[in-house]
């Protein structure tokens, strides 16, 4: 690690020369990926569990015929790691559940046991201890297929379909991913179906101590959540006894609330597991596979899917959005023109795109009205708040012929924004006020990703939206010429909580957590381009602690890296191998962090901007391994395959102005 002052001794120099070729080159690429409709859109890598699960959804619909499952397996070998397992993020050392689930689509796919890549599998997850030390989901998996007994998964009563709104737990107090995938999942669970699959298989030789000798039941954590475990077990009496009381009401209030959320695509939520579990629901409702609302959920499945000539693998989701709004910003902040004609193509993509119907935010959030974005094609339901800010300060930075329709479309997000702020202070991804932490320590949650409460970088995002459109208010341009959106959320009192949030926020060491990145970087780099735009002098001592931990972080070569094991340990916070995304991020604050205080570390940021430019290809691009895009903290990661490239540019581009 370089300190400060090492890091101005051994500055490189960087000429603008070289920053605005390696632009050029960056701009030309980005610019060849737009679609014609007018949109950015690159893969979002995951783990193998994806593909794995939709191998058995197939199997369990009769489905598998009609999909290439000859390159599924291809692509399951290739993914398997020297060790026998797969990981869950790029050179993790393997993860048991993720290895389980490998092995058992292979199997499904008809690789016998004696196969070297099983075997070498076997011995990997053998010595992770087996079927029994997996998370509850990859147990469920199992459980349909018979591979393990549905005694040691949680039950879930259907009643609780009926929780009213106002009662203090409902299927709202859930985070809205965990409630597109509960639901369909209380029709599962009560049913507890197990299937014969072709093959029909078994997969006993994984337990590590013997099928015979497994104990099917909930694990203990000897403390109070243990409650929970006596609980399930009344649960369970109940279903034994068949006293579930509103049993066949809740069964029905979940297979209509499924039905209604189904998008005319086909999909559930914009994201794999509600669709997964939504079509298991129907599967164990008994629903044809010729059934219209099937054949479309299975549709919607295989449109995540990229094929090659010889893999075929699925997405978790996919982020047009995203990658539009972002895509935009970097080209505007590296020189690109307001009113070239890719911008306004994306512009007008990103307008049509704007969700004008109310969803499941509503329950909660009485006075919003619509007008978010969401980070798929189509999500009615679940538009969120990180999208729609980066989406709003991507539309301000461009020139539209129709600019009247783009402010008022900025104008309703903007609103839409102001009434989810949380009561802490900050903004959470998709929900108002959803923090109910004690909804982790339930067994089906082992995940630890039941709710949405609000964090560091989605209310540092929304704090950043605010001061780009302070400026162009600044600079005579009305949003709205008959009412200012900004009048809510810059209300005195809604930006003293958000930036009492932020301060409270602050690590010891100076640093803000990244809920949706990683980690610390992502979280300080967000914190740091907020507050120099809303809050320079109030907090220049905030400003000036987040700096100084980046600076702390440079790597030797000048750039940044954080490996994704920072979640599970706090020493590990700013420490990983240097990546072009995690660079750019730290770049993009301590640039913010200088425009705040008036003085840049030159020295540190001429050795990060050093440390990008010869790894930069011909063609533009960055190569990166590594995860950088977090789906829930310890559990979940991704890979976004243009972080490495427009990321980058940003940094480029504000460098330049300061050069």
């Amino acid at each position: 690690m370089q300190t400060q002052e090492q890091g101005a001794v051994n500055s490189t120099t960087v000429s603008r020369a070289q920053v605005e070729d390696a632009i050029a080159r960056s701009q030309n690429y980005l610019l060849s990926l737009q679609y014609p409709d007018g949109y950015w859109w690159a893969e979002l890598e995951s783990n193998v569990t994806i593909t794995a699960e939709v191998v058995l959804l197939h199997k369990l619909w009769g489905t598998d015929k009609t999909q290439p499952m000859h390159k599924v397996e291809a692509y399951l070998r290739s993914q398997q790691r020297e060790h026998g397992g797969w990981e869950l993020f790029y050179g993790d050392g393997g993860e048991l559940s993720t290895a389980v689930e490998a092995y058992m689509a292979l199997r499904l796919l008809g690789v016998p046991v004696t196969d070297p890549a099983l075997e070498k599998a076997r011995s990997f997850i053998l010595k992770k201890g087996g079927i029994s030390k997996t998370r509850i989901f990859t147990k469920f998996h199992l459980g349909l297929i018979g591979c393990y007994d549905w005694r040691g998964l949680p039950s879930i009563p259907s009643w609780v379909m009926l929780l009213p709104d106002a009662f203090p737990v409902n299927i709202y107090e859930l985070s809205s991913w965990a409630r597109g995938s509960t639901v369909p999942l209380l029709v599962v669970f009560d049913r507890k179906p197990v299937y014969i699959t072709e093959p029909a298989i078994n997969l006993d030789e994984l337990y590590a101590e013997g099928r015979s000798d497994a104990r099917f039941e909930l694990p203990r954590q000897g403390d109070w959540t243990d409650l929970f475990v006596h609980l399930d077990r009344a649960f369970k009496l109940a279903e034994q006894l068949n006293l579930v009381p509103f049993r066949q009401e809740g069964l029905d209030a979940a297979e209509k609330w499924v039905l209604e959320r189904q998008e005319a695509t086909g999909d559930w939520g914009g994201i794999i597991p509600a669709m997964l579990n939504s079509l298991l629901a129907l599967r164990a409702l008994d629903y044809s596979a010729n059934d219209p609302i099937v054949e479309r959920g299975l549709k919607a499945v295989a449109n995540f899917a990229l094929e090659t000539d010889d893999h075929y693998w699925i997405q978790p989701c996919i982020s047009p959005v995203w990658d539009t709004a972002l895509v935009m910003r970097s080209l505007v902040d590296s020189g690109l023109a307001p009113d070239h004609a890719a911008l306004v193509r994306g512009g007008e993509w990103l307008l049509e795109k704007q969700i004008l119907d109310y969803g499941d935010w509503a329950v909660k959030n009485r006075n919003g009205k619509p007008g978010a974005w969401a980070f798929e094609f189509d999500n009615r339901f679940y538009p969120d708040v990180d999208d729609s800010a980066v989406v709003v300060m991507a539309l301000c930075a461009v020139q539209l012929p129709n600019e009247a329709l783009k402010q008022a479309a900025i104008a309703r997000a903007v609103d839409w924004i102001a009434t989810m702020q949380c009561t802490p202070g900050g903004w959470a991804a998709f929900d108002l006020n959803n923090d109910q932490d004690w909804l982790n320590a339930i067994p089906y949650g082992d995940l630890k990703a039941m709710i949405d409460p609000n964090t560091a970088d989605v209310t540092a995002r929304v704090l950043e939206m605010v001061g780009k459109l302070e400026r162009i208010k600044d600079k005579g341009l009305r949003i709205n010429e008959e009412a200012d959106p900004l009048s809510f959320i810059l209300h005195p009192s809604s930006l003293h909580r958000s930036l009492a949030y932020l301060r409270a926020e602050q690590e010891p060491e100076g640093c803000w957590f990244g809920r949706w990145g990683v980690n610390y970087i992502y979280g300080t780099s967000g914190v740091l381009a907020a507050l120099s735009l809303v809050a320079p002098k109030t907090h220049q001592r905030e400003i000036e602690r987040g700096a100084s931990w980046l600076v702390g972080c440079q790597n030797a070569d000048g750039g940044w890296g954080e490996t994704c094991f920072s979640y599970n340990d706090a020493s590990l916070k700013g420490q990983g191998t240097s990546t072009a995304s995690q660079t750019a991020w730290a770049l993009i604050g301590l640039m913010a962090a200088g425009d705040a205080t008036g003085t840049f570390a030159m020295g540190v940021l001429d050795r990060g901007i050093h440390y990008l430019l010869p790894p930069q290809r011909p063609d533009g691009t960055w190569n990166e391994a590594y995860f950088t895009g977090t789906g829930f903290p310890c559990h979940f990661y991704l890979k976004y395959h243009l972080y490495q490239h427009h990321f980058p540019l940003t940094a480029f581009g504000r460098y330049l102005l300061i050069k």
